[in-house]
């Protein structure tokens, strides 16, 4: 993810200014933008670069050793393109997780801060001003740290992430995130109904609902199932100008009713599903410490598709995984070629300190993993090409996000409900009486890769 910084603003004489640099998942942007939302309390104001920052924050990612390498590698760039006298922070999973370990082997920067930190990031390096007018949908409650019950800035597009939860309760053999993060620790459905209803009149129209385990939200608080009633309970905000509601991370045995019907009913939830499958061997999944089976997901997606044939499908899978042998991986080909998949993503095995899988033997070595990586790759990009060859001719719905680049000639870019924001393809449109936020009717003319261009015949919402 890119850097942020909210919306630039002119600066006034003396003022403090700062930079976000954003690692990882979307769940890392939507703490990001609650990070801003401090530092514009605190009195600092949006710079549009880090190299013209006074505070540069680098929020971190620690799920994998890739994700790790690249924070560090973007903190050690940003300490050196920053300008004198800049501060840099240092924050998110990476300083969460490695802590003093981490100050220790990064003398660059001026501050690790893990997550009880974050809201007060500009104190910890003694630039906390007087604050300016700061831009935000609500102020800050006196004394409240934690991100998930922060306020965040005025949005800069008409989709955004919300937290709906942070923590996981599960133990995935192959995941720290529980070690760092946490019990999952879910959000009232009263507090995610006044961010959402504070986003949808500041613009937004679509809202991405994340967590570490969507599907798992209100379980820790003895309300098991409660993600179906809160969609519910935000569907009525359509009346302010709430066009959708996308749902990420959702764990593939609660992928059932109530959940689904209430899903393919609502008219503000998109039959968008992103299932966390990760294999499709069942011995492997029980390796894996994961529920289901190749058989078991293709019943829920075929029983789906039969209620809602536009329903679109992502996942991302473990390649290399310890004991996975040929057999194994030629079971994940053959659910792929099954299962049809709209976007699938690929990763590999990452062994992380005080996961079950770190001490697992029989680890495939990584030229092998390489080439069924290859081969995963290889099954899954036809697919998804014919499904966006399948589209051209067809009719959609376009939510446009942004102005396009000059060069690719269509003028603005958007989503149907097939695409996740900053995650899949998207749609180049040729439109001349629409403008971000609004969701037009159009005419897909052509695919290219992941993309599409269209062109709008008609407009549904302003």
């Amino acid at each position: 993810m890119s850097g942020l910084a909210s919306s630039p603003r002119a600066t006034s004489s003396g003022v403090r200014r700062f930079y976000v640099e954003t690692l990882g998942c979307p769940k890392n942007a939507v703490d990001s933008d609650k990070v801003v939302a401090t530092l514009l309390a605190d009195g600092l104001e949006p710079a549009e670069s880090a190299e013209s920052a006074d505070l540069v924050v680098v929020n971190t990612c620690a799920f994998v050793e890739a994700a790790r390498q690249e924070s560090i590698d973007t903190v050690l760039a940003l300490s050196e393109s920053r300008k004198d006298g800049a501060k840099l922070v240092v924050t998110g999973c990476l300083a969460e997780r490695y802590g003093s370990e981490l100050a220790e082997a990064l003398p660059e920067a001026d501050a690790v801060v893990g997550f009880a930190g974050e809201g007060r990031i500009a104190e910890s390096v003694g630039l906390a001003g007087v604050p300016v007018g700061m831009p935000t949908l609500r102020k800050r409650p006196a004394g409240v740290t934690d991100l998930l019950d922060l306020p965040r800035p005025a949005p800069s597009a008409p989709w955004a992430y919300v937290k709906v939860a942070e923590g996981c309760d599960r133990n995935c053999a192959f995941c720290a995130i529980p070690t760092f993060r946490g019990k999952q620790r879910s959000r009232t459905a009263e507090s995610i109904e006044a961010e959402v209803r504070d986003l949808v009149n500041a613009g937004v129209a679509e809202i991405v609902l994340v967590a570490q385990d969507l599907a798992w939200y209100g379980r820790d608080a003895g309300e098991p199932g409660a993600l179906a009633p809160l969609l519910r309970r935000l569907d009525p905000l359509s009346a302010d100008g709430l066009a959708r509601v996308r749902l990420l991370y959702l764990y593939p045995s609660e992928v059932r009713d109530p959940l689904v019907s209430t899903m393919l009913e609502l008219p503000t939830v998109v039959p968008y599903f992103d299932l966390s499958l990760q294999h499709a061997d069942a011995a492997l999944l029980r390796r894996m410490k994961r529920w289901g089976s190749g058989d078991r997901f293709l019943t829920a997606i075929d029983a789906i598709r039969e209620q809602e044939p536009n329903a679109a499908f992502r996942s991302s899978f473990i390649v290399g995984f310890p004991g996975e042998e040929e057999a194994e991986h030629e079971e994940l080909l053959s659910f792929l070629e099954a299962a049809q998949l709209d976007w699938a993503g690929f990763f590999s095995f990452s062994s992380e300190d005080g996961t079950a899988a770190a001490s697992l033997p029989d680890a495939p070595d990584a030229s092998l993993v390489a080439e069924r990586l290859r081969e995963c790759e290889a099954v899954q990009e036809p697919i998804t090409r014919a499904a966006r060859d399948a589209l051209v001719g067809a009719e959609i719905e376009v939510l446009v996000d942004a102005v396009g680049d000059a060069e690719d000639g269509a003028g603005l870019v958007g989503r149907t409900h097939r695409e996740a924001p900053e995650i899949d393809g998207v749609v180049h449109l040729e439109a001349e009486f629409a403008r971000p936020g609004a969701i037009v009717r159009a005419h897909v003319t052509e695919a290219i890769g992941p993309d599409l261009l269209a062109k709008a015949v008609a407009k549904v919402s302003e």
